[in-house]
């Protein structure tokens, strides 16, 4: 059979680490290993981990998120990896799950698991997951530009993601490493798929690393496609540039004009086609404006208007 570890990156996570210890050791086919990887943390998170049952590896200096699956990845001695967030949760059947993915003949390098997004505190349900197999199977690096793939969600062969170098630890992507990691899988040939049965909980953390770095992210986000723009600019232009305008909205509501102006000239050499998605008369302020101009005007007159949408 073969072999499954779970691979948990973990910093000042001792509050919530046992909650996904205790779902790992409910499954009903047991992992071959769990791993932890404290990344020096100030609280108690490894004396915890070793408490349920994990294998802690203990970093010396902080080293982040990237960096620190990097080290899960090479120490894991089984076939395949999942990493995990360590405060979410498995339900008792991934591994049943993962297992009749990764004993099919021809299983894909990469299986995305749909998820429920649950709000810590509240237990109330915001969102489900709804991965495309068609679309993901088809072109996973269309797929993985325009979606956001996360790595809690994913089952990844070994050897694959030994192959390709595992996580890029570059920190102008650290806050957009999971969409670079699955563009780069996906750069390097590795075949995808989806499972559609729900077996993980994904929750709203209040001071969670993106949730904490709004405009890091952004920033990281424009980074990202702007490398991909070099790499495949004239075959996903539409693409990259789509994704591009969705970071420039989210950008001008923070008021950074400066890397608005960065996203949009991108997206403006790579097409000079407007996503879709905008109104018309959004589209007449671009024609008279010009994009950043047009996008100044439209936060003002959100914030003159209407200001209860730009309350944090």
């Amino acid at each position: 059979m073969s072999t499954l570890a779970l691979c948990i990156p973990a910093y000042q996570a001792a509050e919530y680490i046992p909650r996904l210890l205790i779902s790992a050791r409910e499954q009903t086919i047991p992992f071959d290993e769990i791993l932890v990887y404290d990344d020096a943390s100030s609280d108690s998170t490894a004396a915890v981990a070793e408490k349920y049952g994990a294998r802690v590896l203990c970093g010396a200096s902080n080293v982040g998120c990237s960096a620190a699956k990097n080290f899960l990845l090479h120490e894991a001695a089984s076939e395949w990896i999942h990493f995990h967030d360590a405060d979410d949760l498995l339900l008792p059947n991934f591994t049943t799950l993962a297992h009749l993915w990764i004993t099919k003949p021809a299983c894909p390098d990469v299986v995305l698991f749909d998820y429920l997004y649950i709000d810590n505190q509240s237990s109330d349900l915001i969102a489900q997951s709804d991965f495309l197999s068609d679309e993901l199977e088809e072109d996973p690096l269309r797929y993985a530009i325009l979606h956001q793939i996360n790595p809690f969600c994913g089952l990844y062969r070994k050897s694959r993601l030994l192959d390709v170098g595992g996580y890029d630890v570059d920190p102008e992507i650290l806050y957009n490493e999971d969409v670079a990691f699955h563009c780069k899988l996906a750069l390097n040939g590795l075949s995808f798929s989806c499972e559609k049965q729900i077996s993980i909980i994904n929750y709203r953390m209040s001071e969670s690393m993106s949730g904490s770095n709004q405009l890091k992210c952004l920033h990281s986000q424009v980074e990202v496609m702007r490398r991909l723009s070099h790499l495949v600019g004239q075959r996903y232009s539409n693409e990259i540039a789509s994704k591009l305008w969705h970071t420039a909205q989210c950008l001008a509501s923070l008021q950074d004009w400066h890397e608005v102006s960065s996203a949009l000239t991108i997206a403006s050499s790579l097409t000079t086609r407007i996503p879709r998605g905008q109104s018309i008369l959004f589209k007449l302020l671009i024609s008279l404006l010009g994009p950043v101009r047009a996008f100044r005007f439209r936060e003002q007159t959100i914030r003159t208007f209407k200001p209860w949408l730009r309350l944090s």
